[in-house]
């Protein structure tokens, strides 16, 4: 991973509520009902319930969720006119182990 990588995804994690979603995603049969026409998480979590869960305008999840997206933290599935947001495992372990060599 780049030191500008690395740099996008902790301006990013600067932010309480996008950490929250990431802690929130982590486990979302925990922290969220499961879609209506799903029934399941394969896909995610829609963004309609991250929105609902966050309590923060539909803008601002947008932007927020849009930020995680560009960065690698999160994987998008698109079902009719929902979005739904999973982790990105791969990246999440990239980073970690990145800062642990750096610092």
């Amino acid at each position: 991973m780049t030191d500008k990588e690395i740099l996008e995804i902790h301006k990013v994690l600067s932010n309480s509520t996008r950490m929250d979603i990431l802690k929130w995603l982590k486990n979302p049969e925990a922290n969220f009902p499961p879609h209506k026409d799903l029934g399941h998480f394969n896909d995610g979590v829609c963004g309609q319930n991250i929105q609902d869960k966050s309590g923060l305008s539909q803008p601002t999840i947008s932007h927020y969720l849009n930020n995680m997206q560009k960065c690698g933290l999160l994987i998008t599935t698109r079902h009719g006119k929902w979005t739904y947001f999973k982790r990105n495992e791969i990246v999440i372990q990239q980073f970690l182990t990145s800062i642990n060599k750096v610092l």
